[in-house]
């Protein structure tokens, strides 16, 4: 099998990788540890495409499937979160510029959110690799917003996507209430958005030194107001911006 060069494009959920999976091309099926990959190319670029599954344990067991058995020379992570920052909006991308568990918590041995072992709770994205999913961003996704039907537009209060880049956390629990949004926005005054895998994969992408980028749209405020129609906004919003992006992203 060859590898070199291999880029993996990763989703949480299928309806996120549905777009990347139908314009693959040679696209050939594998079955390791229960996970379906999808090895073919994009843009004549090769590539590995993949669900990660839900919470860190799952996500980094196919980081490192990705890794090991499949030769993926980068990850690029893309799929919903909800926004924790001031000004993060329904509609919004965040681009992760380090990631860091949120339930990470080892005191009093520990500080609290540092991962033992490591000395530190932050993983840094590849700066290189986030740049190029920057520009993929601003070159994909205007477009893209401006397709949006009105009824998808009046349904989730969208506005004109905005970048954001910073801190994303991540956790083994669902954030759905404003009381443990305020919490997290008191202990990670920073932190721009909550989801349940990217610093998993940071970990295992620190740990065998593979860049990693990861872009997450944001689907609610992670508080009492999130929306109840979460397959509708998958379907109609974040799978057409991780489309856009990634195919800007591996066109160039």
């Amino acid at each position: 099998m060859n590898t070199t060069n291999r880029t993996a494009l990763v989703s949480a959920l299928h309806d996120e990788l549905s777009g990347v999976l139908a314009v693959l091309s040679g696209a050939q099926r594998h079955v390791v540890a229960g996970r379906e990959f999808w090895v073919g190319e994009l843009h004549g670029q090769p590539v590995v495409a993949v669900l990660s599954g839900i919470g860190k344990v799952a996500a980094a067991t196919t980081a490192t499937l990705l890794i090991e058995r499949f030769g993926a020379s980068r990850i690029v992570f893309t799929g919903v979160a909800g926004g924790l920052g001031p000004g993060v909006r329904v509609g919004d991308l965040v681009l992760a510029r380090s990631l860091l568990q949120h339930d990470m918590d080892a005191s009093p041995l520990f500080p609290r959110h540092e991962v033992p072992g490591y000395g530190r709770a932050r993983f840094d994205t590849d700066p290189a690799l986030s740049d190029a999913l920057e520009l993929a961003c601003l070159r994909g996704l205007e477009a893209v917003a401006r397709d949006l039907s009105p009824a998808t537009r009046e349904a989730f209060g969208l506005h004109t996507p905005q970048l954001h880049q910073g801190l994303i956390a991540s956790g083994d629990r669902f954030v759905s209430s404003q009381t443990e949004s305020l919490r997290l926005q008191t202990e990670l005054p920073d932190a721009l958005a909550v989801e349940m895998e990217g610093a998993a994969f940071a970990q295992v992408c620190h740990d065998w030194q593979v860049p990693l980028a990861v872009l997450r749209t944001i689907s609610d405020r992670a508080d009492d107001t999130a929306h109840v129609d979460f397959p509708r906004f998958l379907k109609e919003v974040a799978s057409q911006y991780s489309s856009a992006v990634l195919n800007s992203l591996m066109s160039t």
